[in-house]
C-alpha cells in the first residue's frame, strides 16, 4: 500500500435533517401569554457504523418552553451527518464520534431550531454554544467512577 492509502481520512459526506417535529399543544391560547416562558433544552447524540469507514452521527436537540405547567411549544430536531473516517487508530474513534462530529452538526441544528421556533410565531430561541469535549470528558469520568452517564449526552457506536 502506498503512503497516500494509509493517510488518516476524516471528511463530511452528507449533512441532513433526519427528524423534525414541532408541537404547539395549547395554541392559540399560548399566543396570548405575556409571562416569559421557562425553556428547557435536552441534547443527545449517537453514532453508528454505516459501512466500512463510514459513520453516521445523529445529534438530537429537544427544546421545550413552558409557563407554569402549560407547554407553549416543543421542538425536536435530529440533525445527522455521514462521515468518512479511515486510517484512524481505534482508540481515537470514540473521541472523534463523540466530540468532532457533534461539533460539526451543532451549528446546523441551532439554525433549524431557531428557524422553526420563529416560524411557529414565537420569539427566537438562540441555543448557546456547547463544549462537546467537556461533555465527553464528563461522561468518561462518570463511566470510570461507574456512575450512570449524564443524560445530556449519549454516545454509542
Amino acid at each position: 500500500m502506498s503512503d497516500a492509502q494509509n493517510q488518516p481520512v476524516f471528511s463530511i459526506e452528507k449533512l441532513y435533517v433526519k427528524d423534525i417535529s414541532l408541537e404547539i399543544p395549547n395554541a392559540p391560547q399560548v399566543f396570548l401569554e405575556r409571562e416569559a416562558p421557562q425553556v428547557e433544552i435536552q441534547l443527545h447524540h449517537a453514532s453508528s457504523k454505516v459501512d466500512d469507514g463510514v459513520y453516521q452521527t445523529l445529534l438530537t436537540v429537544t427544546v421545550t418552553a413552558k409557563i407554569k405547567d402549560k407547554t407553549l411549544f416543543l421542538v425536536e430536531v435530529g440533525q445527522a451527518g455521514i462521515f468518512s473516517i479511515r486510517n484512524i487508530p481505534e482508540a481515537d474513534m470514540e473521541p472523534i464520534l463523540g466530540i468532532a462530529c457533534p461539533n460539526i452538526l451543532y451549528p446546523y441544528v441551532r439554525e433549524v431550531v431557531g428557524d422553526m421556533v420563529m416560524r411557529a410565531g414565537f420569539p427566537a430561541v438562540v441555543l448557546t454554544p456547547v463544549n462537546f469535549e467537556a461533555l465527553y470528558q464528563s461522561q468518561k469520568q462518570a463511566e470510570q467512577q461507574q456512575e450512570p452517564a449524564s443524560p445530556i449526552i449519549q454516545a454509542t457506536h
